[in-house]
């Protein structure tokens, strides 16, 4: 496994697509879609979408890079949007840049088993509310937030993460966040956390009692886990009581 600090190498190749062009080019428009590639980069018209009615094959269970590189939408409702058969929504709204709110109030991800770089270089979203996501079988986390760099704090309380296997850069980039509550995070099936808090420069404390490191086989699978979290200090985190743990996470305290 690799790491490339912006988009994150997925382990799954993904499949060519035919990419299909915007049907409907005008504001608060529905739009119909027939294909899990929303846009191409070039066409990327709209502002807003107030809402997104897709029309999927059956049993379709893709929507990885669905709204990939519209880095022109500033707002997204997809409170109408439930698709109850996905199984992958990695790099969704990867590199939307300035979109600063999104609704996924009935998003239904009870099925989904990767939600890797989801949310990743969405620098101008300063809210997202995902505390609807079932995580119950996704194993692929890594760089779900990744360069969401206006999120302040994410409310990850009812995240389900006993079957999470790669965390890798999953808040890579997150220079504001000052808010993040891991205390209930199970990490027992972890094997990479590689770059997993990289450049948070703005956390001070963090609840890692949950934490084990039980699958890290080498702290290069924990690789600059901490690099440029210059607040954060090692009284600052708070470890479970078990030697090996403590001492892999505060040795890569910088």
């Amino acid at each position: 496994m690799s790491l490339i600090f912006g988009k994150y190498l997925s382990f799954n190749d993904e499949k060519k697509i035919n990419k299909k062009d915007l049907i409907n080019e005008k504001f608060d428009c529905d739009i119909f879609i027939n294909e899990k590639k929303f846009i191409e980069n070039q066409n990327v018209k709209l502002k807003d979408i107030n809402r997104v009615l897709y029309l999927f094959r059956k049993n379709y269970t893709d929507l990885s890079s669905m709204f990939e590189n519209c880095s022109s939408l500033g707002s997204l409702d997809l409170s109408n949007f439930s698709p109850k058969d996905v199984t992958d929504i990695s790099y969704m709204f990867y590199n939307c840049e300035n979109l600063t709110k999104i609704n996924l109030a009935n998003f239904n991800t009870s099925q989904v088993r990767n939600m890797a770089g989801v949310f990743n270089n969405c620098k101008s979203l300063t809210n997202v509310d995902v505390s609807g996501f079932n995580t119950s079988f996704v194993h692929n986390m890594m760089g779900m937030f990744s360069n969401c760099s206006s999120l302040n704090s994410i409310d990850l309380k009812k995240f389900f993460t006993q079957n999470v296997t790669h965390m890798t850069g999953m808040f890579h980039g997150c220079k504001n966040l000052v808010k993040l509550d891991l205390s209930h995070f199970d990490t027992s099936n972890v094997y990479y956390m590689n770059g997993m808090f990289y450049n948070c420069y703005s956390l001070v404390d963090l609840d890692l009692s949950s934490f084990n490191c039980v699958k890290i086989k080498s702290s290069k699978e924990m690789e600059k886990m901490f690099y440029g979290c210059k607040y954060l200090k090692k009284e600052g985190i708070k470890f479970k009581d078990d030697k090996i743990n403590k001492q892999i996470i505060l040795d890569l305290i910088i």
